[in-house]
């Protein structure tokens, strides 16, 4: 389940962890915003190296990496769909901007507590049950992860073979993994409404915080600096037009 590691937040004392939660929000945003603009796979690879650069700088990179090498199946069977009805070069272009959408997003829930995450979004008027919903359920992705590896380790003790067979045969034998995971999260799902319901949940609606969220100079600079990066690129690639050595395309 090592897919999961993309939402396993780990508090760490790094620049990008220092970072606001909304200002990480609108650096994740515009950097995905950049991504879906431009086509050239220069670009989208000068934009991958750069997200490297911020998942270094908070250091997660590795984490990140265990992320993108259990999705290696999933990237493998893109590039071989789109080089069967497309190109291999569009293959390679549509798996360079996939791979920059995820590390945008691996960026913000890697650096980015779930209360954190939940204040941030009704700092932006997001109303309360939505925001405290996706903290509660990027909170228990981990749980969920380390839950379905300890029904795998379990199953695989009792004989269950899941490496042996088909396509076919292989994803049958996940159902006796899938049956025990769902039936753990229904119960944790039971044991949260029941702690909600103990706790006098939604009975006021003005709330407070243990830690107020404030957003320093550094916040102001990093979202000028995204800003600008997403108006100079809708100038170039719309108005101007990029470089030759950005423009160059895979030959397939």
């Amino acid at each position: 389940m090592s897919v999961l590691q993309a939402f396993n937040f780990r508090r760490k004392n790094t620049v990008v962890h220092r970072l606001d939660p909304r200002t990480k929000l609108y650096l994740a945003i515009t950097l995905l915003i950049v991504s879906f603009i431009f086509s050239e796979v220069v670009v989208l690879s000068l934009i991958f190296l750069f997200l490297l650069l911020v998942l270094a700088a908070a250091r997660s990179l590795s984490q990140w990496f265990r992320t993108i090498r259990g999705l290696s199946f999933l990237l493998i069977i893109v590039v071989l769909f789109n080089s069967m009805f497309a190109t291999l070069g569009y293959a390679i272009t549509f798996v360079v901007r996939l791979l920059d959408i995820m590390a945008c997003f691996s960026i913000f829930f890697l650096t980015v507590h779930p209360d954190d995450l939940a204040q941030a979004l009704i700092h932006l008027h997001v109303p309360f049950d939505f925001a405290f919903t996706l903290s509660i359920a990027t909170r228990y992705v981990p749980t969920l992860a380390q839950e379905a590896q300890t029904i795998i380790d379990a199953q695989m003790s009792r004989g269950l073979e899941l490496q042996k067979g088909n396509m076919i045969k292989r994803i049958r034998n996940y159902i006796p993994i899938l049956i025990p995971l769902i039936v753990c999260s229904i119960r944790r799902a039971l044991s949260v409404a029941e702690s909600l319901e103990s706790r006098a949940f939604g009975s006021t609606k003005r709330r407070t915080y243990l830690h107020a969220l404030k957003m320093a100079k550094k916040d102001h600079f990093v979202i000028l600096l995204a800003t600008l990066a997403v108006i100079v690129s809708i100038y170039y690639k719309f108005l101007v037009g990029l470089p030759s050595w950005l423009t160059w395309q895979i030959p397939l």
